[in-house]
């Protein structure tokens, strides 16, 4: 039997302390810093906390290990580590450490979950979230005009997850090695039957050599005109990925209707997408972005649009959502064309704060945390992040759409509230 995180998120008031927090709700404050990623034990007030109260647990007396305490308690190593963010996925557990081995609620509902990595991920970082996957996504492979892959350096990524037993995905996308989305090679591709047979034979190729589970591709700013050579490119990769037993995932941006406008969506059908693909990736996320005015990077009440449209077009069991893991810290006045808000990560965003001394917001609309300051030169600044509140407003849309998971952008950014939260609402397939 598994169990479920009891979900309590609670936000910092004056005069909260951890002290007073672990006093309170009986948590050790090793776990309470460890989930929410606190290393100077100081906290902001509007900032979220995640608390959660275990049914079993003890705190170790000496050196030991994540195989024997898992062979002690009859839990797997996956439930040991999900429960427990403190042992950061390493093998070795110092002494006096507070083990959760359990906790009082029933088992939710099975939902899969998948995050992206750059092949630069730091080995602590990689260790401490890889747990919490169905899948893993090393970023991002490319592609040329004549079909040939150009690949990452995925293979440390696949080496953990093979360890950690996550699933990974072969991410391919036309991304260049400059940094923007290319939407003439996939012409190049599509509209030639040798260069489109040498790709497709250059993934499956791939999938088999280097032991992937499938792939997933994000093809971005497609023409209209794009539109039906993209379906039909993606029903014969999957056709071909089927038949070694393998899946395939398309990641889609965010629309809201089939006569929908814009750079982003014109070359995209959702309902041939939906009948290629074994899941759709819906990144109902950037919103808020680098270039634009201060917001939420993904509001709530905008991604529910998506998703009332989406479920028309897609069954909602092959839906995944997009969660966006990241903030951005703009300054203003924001001045179209000059303005580049640089992003950051929920950890970075609560250090700004609590340099500044400004409290944290939280706007209900939207369902993300928000705050403003001034910089050491004078400058004003508005930064908007996510953290364990618009982590939980995510999952239950997941959970009252029905869809089949979400997958996280990115895994580079420190977040530990935000992997306990979804820890806490579902369980991870």
């Amino acid at each position: 039997m598994l169990y479920r995180v009891i979900i309590m998120i609670i936000t910092v008031k004056s005069g909260d302390t951890l002290y007073s927090i672990s006093k309170e709700y009986g948590v050790p404050i090793s776990k309470l810093s460890s989930d929410n990623g606190i290393a100077d034990g100081i906290l902001v007030i509007g900032q979220s906390l995640i608390i959660a109260i275990p049914e079993n647990a003890f705190t170790t007396y000496s050196q030991t290990t994540a195989d024997a305490v898992s062979l002690q308690n009859n839990i797997s190593k996956t439930e040991l580590f999900r429960n427990n963010f403190i042992l950061s996925g390493k093998e070795e557990i110092p002494p006096q450490t507070f083990i959760a081995i359990s906790y009082k609620d029933a088992p939710t509902e099975q939902k899969i979950i998948g995050g992206y990595a750059y092949d630069f991920i730091g080995t602590n970082r990689l260790l401490s979230v890889i747990n919490y996957l169905t899948y893993i996504m090393p970023f991002t492979y490319g592609f040329t005009s004549e079909g040939s892959l150009v690949p990452p350096d995925d293979v440390y990524i696949i080496t953990a997850a093979n360890n950690a037993d996550v699933g990974v995905l072969m991410h391919i996308s036309t991304l260049t090695q400059e940094g923007y989305f290319d939407n003439t090679l996939p012409s190049l591709i599509f509209e030639n039957e040798t260069a489109k047979k040498n790709l497709i034979d250059s993934i499956i190729l791939n999938v088999i050599e280097k032991g992937y589970d499938g792939v997933d591709i994000d093809f971005e700013y497609l023409t209209f005109a794009q539109k039906d050579l993209y379906a039909d490119f993606s029903l014969e990769l999957s056709q071909r990925l089927h038949e070694i037993g393998k899946i395939l995932v398309i990641a889609v941006p965010p629309k809201t209707s089939d006569e929908q406008k814009g750079l982003l969506v014109e070359g995209i059908d959702y309902e041939a997408l939906g009948k290629a693909a074994d899941y759709v990736l819906v990144m109902a996320y950037e919103y808020g972005y680098k270039f634009g005015p201060a917001m939420a990077i993904a509001p709530v009440n905008q991604v529910q649009r998506v998703l009332d449209y989406a479920v028309t077009k897609i069954p909602n069991t092959k839906l995944l959502l997009g969660i966006s893991n990241y903030g951005y810290d703009w300054t203003l006045p924001f001045i179209r064309g000059e303005s580049d808000a640089p992003s950051i990560s929920t950890t970075e965003a609560i250090a700004l704060a609590k340099k500044y001394g400004s409290e944290i917001m939280f706007d209900e609309t939207s369902k993300a945390p928000f705050f403003f300051y001034t910089d050491d030169d004078a400058n004003a600044h508005e930064v908007w992040f996510e953290d364990a509140r618009s982590f939980e407003a995510k999952m239950n849309l997941i959970k009252e759409y029905n869809l089949a998971g979400g997958f996280i952008w990115d895994l580079m950014r420190e977040n530990p509230q935000g992997y306990v939260t979804i820890n806490s609402l579902v369980e991870i397939d």
